[in-house]
């Protein structure tokens, strides 16, 4: 949806009383909105707009910031009630992120989820967003006159008692869409100057919407696609080949039972939906015991437990042990709800060695990735999970660092390693099936 909703004097008013083009004087000189708001309010406006651009790298939260500009604002002598930021996000799970301050209340936050298989949510088609980025033009709605089927939020504004109503795209260097709103109760609505004041600090606000989207955008990504430890290193300058990091911890090394045979009959991307479904039993109970996901191979995955940095417990074998036994419960109990399907079956394997995770590639395309002898020991007592008919399987290394050893099944070759490998399994045997 596109329309505009074009101001004009109320029939109760004199006509001489008409109401500002919002924007009309969006598109004035600088120089022009100064004298529009006067030179007091003008200062105040320049005040807040230094403000702005020094703080733009202060560690603050986005609300507590925002909760300070509105009072700034009023302290400006703008009448405002209700403030918005919204932008759209890179983030693997939302789409958009939206903060909003409403006079007398806490800055609230709301995520915004397209609907799957859809480009746009309902919501969003009949928005002021849309229209305003469709035309980058500002919605300027003077709510009495605005009909409630003009846009979706219309009703709720005017139940909110608000007047006036301004919503302002901004275009982002990532062609990502963002948007300030601004609504007051005040009968009169927004006055020129105040339209004017408004016009005067939105590049500051852009700028820092510009400078705090693109950061968390890389960092989102970043994080998405290689973890976040290996994100803090890459954001550090650990970006050129050969730069590598080693860390001793607990390893868990899942791989999925006969996935060929699973996927044959399947297209490429019900393949994918059936890989995702195995990772939404793996990932959360890694990650609720601050486990991390260094690596998805294929249809399996890489995951390590650090020790804390004083090590007073210790206790990484027991949380990524933990992480392990919830997550083939997990597994079971989605099979059981999916009776229609193949049942899902994984190996897990558990070691406590080194990792080294780093930058191979050649030029300029690298992979930050995981190697190291102890990870492929990992993946070895991982093939073993069929041959041992055992789900879960532990190394020596890894079960001396239990309280509970485990029970020794054995000493077994693994291919490339020279010595047989020691093989545990946790005491209380789980399901052969699972």
């Amino acid at each position: 949806m596109t329309t505009q909703v074009h101001l004009r004097a109320a029939a109760t008013e004199p006509a001489s009383t008409e109401r500002p083009d919002a924007n009309a004087i969006a598109a004035l000189a600088p120089e022009d909105l100064d004298g529009l708001m006067g030179q007091a309010r003008s200062r105040k406006i320049a005040s807040l707009s230094d403000w702005l651009v020094r703080r733009a790298r202060d560690p603050i939260m986005p609300s507590e910031r925002i909760a300070e500009l509105c009072d700034r604002l009023l302290g400006a002598g703008l009448p405002l009630d209700r403030f918005g930021a919204s932008t759209e996000t890179l983030d693997a799970q939302h789409d958009a992120i939206g903060r909003l301050w409403v006079r007398g209340e806490s800055v609230s936050e709301r995520l915004y989820v397209k609907p799957p298989g859809e480009e746009e949510s309902a919501g969003y088609l009949t928005s002021p967003f849309k229209a305003a980025a469709d035309s980058g033009r500002w919605v300027d709605l003077w709510l009495p006159e605005t009909d409630d089927a003009a846009f979706g939020i219309v009703p709720e504004l005017k139940q909110g008692g608000f007047v006036h109503y301004l919503c302002i795209p901004v275009t982002l260097l990532t062609e990502a869409h963002g948007w300030f709103t601004f609504a007051t109760r005040h009968p009169e609505g927004f006055s020129a100057a105040d339209v004017a004041a408004i016009a005067r600090v939105l590049p500051p606000l852009a700028l820092l919407m510009e400078m705090r989207s693109t950061w968390v955008s890389l960092r989102n990504l970043l994080r998405t696609y290689v973890g976040t430890d290996p994100q803090a290193a890459i954001l550090r300058g650990n970006v050129k080949r050969g730069q590598v990091s080693a860390i001793t911890s607990a390893m868990l090394f899942a791989d999925m039972r006969n996935s060929v045979g699973h996927t044959a009959d399947l297209s490429a991307t019900e393949a994918v939906a059936v890989f995702n479904a195995l990772f939404d039993c793996l990932v959360p109970p890694i990650e609720s015991r601050q486990g991390e996901v260094l690596k998805y191979i294929g249809d399996g995955l890489l995951a390590i437990f650090r020790e804390t940095e004083d090590c007073v417990a210790c206790d990484a074998a027991e949380r990524a042990l933990a992480a392990a036994e919830e997550a083939l419960r997990g597994l079971d109990e989605r099979n059981r709800a999916h009776p229609e399907e193949p049942p899902i079956h994984v190996g897990i394997a558990l070691h406590y060695g080194e990792a080294a995770y780093g930058n191979v590639g050649s030029g300029v395309r690298l992979d930050f990735t995981v190697i190291g002898k102890d990870v492929g020991l990992a993946s070895r007592i991982a093939q073993m999970n069929r041959s041992l008919s055992e789900p879960l399987l532990m190394s020596g290394a890894f079960a001396h660092r239990l309280r509970e050893q485990g029970l020794r099944l054995g000493a077994f070759p693994a291919r490339g390693f020279k010595d047989p490998v020691e093989v545990y399994r946790p005491l209380v045997p789980r399901d052969k099936g699972s």
